[in-house]
């Protein structure tokens, strides 16, 4: 019987709950910096090969969640969001080739630290666990991006067209973006009515919050190239 998943769904219901985790990660300095475009050119490069080599693993992550789906259903919401991740990762190809950085450039990169805890943190997360606990630690980024996208897009020189960073804030606020991550809400509160339970509640909380807290350090990772 499902006792934990109020009205709003279980995304909701864990952001709130991980508020301070939330927005230590959503109004991060290095957000903020990609926003107004004053983020140092060196950070973003850094952080932009680190998160292509991030999201090699992420389809490793989502196609696992294939292999965990209950049902057809999931399974073709889940590929087509490992299709999503792969054609986002052109936007990191065509980015670093404006500084002359090739896609074999970006494959050859050294993972750092904060790319291997994260991404090894989501696939044992869904090693260990279910569907759910994976969707659950998956959540923060593909969500997370959207809103940060929107939220920057909204501002005065978000898409400002002198802003370096407005390629990347046009990406995650645009309409096929945000698809995807109304498509992972859309999944994970499925999953959550027939698995959840109060008991399991904080479990999922757990794994949330340091999701959340590893993509804090992520972008700190890029910030930190700066000193």
């Amino acid at each position: 019987m499902n006792a934990g998943l109020p009205a709003t769904g279980l995304f909701d219901r864990l952001k709130a709950d991980a508020a301070a985790e939330w927005r230590g990660y959503v109004d991060h300095a290095f957000v903020r910096a990609l926003g107004d475009g004053t983020l140092p050119g060196n950070c973003f490069r850094h952080y932009l090969v680190q998160d292509y080599l991030f999201l090699i693993q992420f389809v490793r992550a989502y196609a696992l969640g294939v292999y965990k789906a209950p049902d057809l259903a999931t399974m073709r919401s889940l590929s087509g969001a490992v299709s999503a991740i792969l054609d986002e990762m052109k936007l990191h190809v065509r980015l670093s080739a404006e500084w002359g950085a090739s896609e074999a450039d970006l494959k050859q990169a050294t993972e750092a630290r904060a790319t291997i805890a994260y991404t090894r943190f989501v696939l044992d997360a869904g090693m260990q666990g279910d569907l759910l606990d994976l969707l659950t630690a998956l959540s923060p980024c593909v969500i997370g991006y959207a809103e940060i996208g929107t939220a920057l897009a909204g501002t005065p020189r978000g898409l400002a067209t002198d802003n370096p960073y407005r390629g990347w804030v046009a990406e995650y606020s645009g309409e096929p973006y945000r698809a995807v991550a109304d498509d992972a809400r859309a999944v994970l509160d499925r999953i959550a009515a027939t698995h959840l339970s109060e008991g399991r509640y904080s479990r999922l909380l757990q794994l949330f919050r340091q999701a959340t807290r590893l993509e804090a350090d992520f972008w700190q990772m890029g910030l930190d190239r700066a000193e």
